[in-house]
């Protein structure tokens, strides 16, 4: 009787996030200014209460391997999100780019910011040779089968989300420049504001009681206002009893 060896999985055989091209010289680097700031809001505000800071990554125009039958086959989206994941590869390094096959696990939600020359196809409206590659959104729906693809359009402000239902995309209702995501308690809607300066209709997500999520800087800020509002409460009940605060550091010497 001859013993069989177990089948290698993926993992074992195909190029690793070393091995496979993390940029391509011959692609154009971001289209504009709007794919650097949009997609950090995003970052500093996908905070989902279910998965602790070290079980997420987030990642910005980055290489996603996703065929373990032709491994050098990539996309990159603007934005996209991994949830239940080391946030370091191999709990120790930053990553190169993002192989499925060596992950174990699917980006949990894809944004893609439309661009005029990728609009057809970040919409899945485009047709392609049996021979080529899939397309963006065969890839996120059918071949990873990411739950939530979202698309935002920065010259309309058009917010469109599809929620993976079966084994095909259904587009979600938008309400009031809003979308739910139940699964990571977390919505994503359109806030009228100023980030990094710039003033205009930007893409952040919100919280189960309808609150945005607030960037690091956002809340350094409304730190430092309740401790002013602390320290003007304390003066005034200095002053009712006659003293005069002073909270000025004392001075050696």
């Amino acid at each position: 009787m001859y013993q069989t060896d177990p089948p290698r999985s993926a993992k074992e055989f195909l190029p690793t996030m070393y091995d496979l091209p993390s940029e391509d010289p011959e692609e154009p680097g971001l289209p504009d200014e709007f794919h650097l700031l949009q997609p950090q809001l995003l970052r500093e505000t996908f905070c989902p209460s279910k998965f602790p800071e070290n079980q997420v990554f987030i990642a910005t125009d980055l290489n996603l391997y996703y065929d373990v039958h032709h491994p050098l086959w990539y996309k990159r989206p603007d934005w996209f999100a991994v949830v239940d994941v080391p946030r370091l590869y191999a709990q120790k390094e930053l990553r190169l780019s993002y192989v499925v096959w060596q992950e174990g696990v699917n980006p949990f939600v894809v944004v893609e910011f439309i661009s005029p020359g990728t609009e057809k196809e970040d919409l899945g409206r485009t047709l392609r040779d049996a021979s080529q590659p899939p397309t963006k959104w065969e890839v996120y729906e059918r071949v990873l089968r990411v739950p939530y693809y979202i698309v935002f359009d920065r010259y309309t402000d058009q917010l469109r989300a599809f929620q993976l239902q079966g084994s095909s995309y259904a587009e979600l209702e938008i309400n009031q420049l809003r979308v739910w995501l139940n699964d990571i308690e977390l919505g994503l809607g359109l806030w009228q504001g100023v980030y990094q300066g710039i003033e205009r209709q930007w893409l952040r997500w919100y919280d189960a009681s309808g609150n945005w999520v607030l960037t690091p800087a956002e809340r350094e800020r409304k730190q430092g206002e309740r401790e002013r509002r602390r320290a003007e409460r304390l003066a005034a009940q200095l002053r009712a009893l006659g003293v005069e605060p002073d909270f000025g550091d004392d001075e050696e010497g």
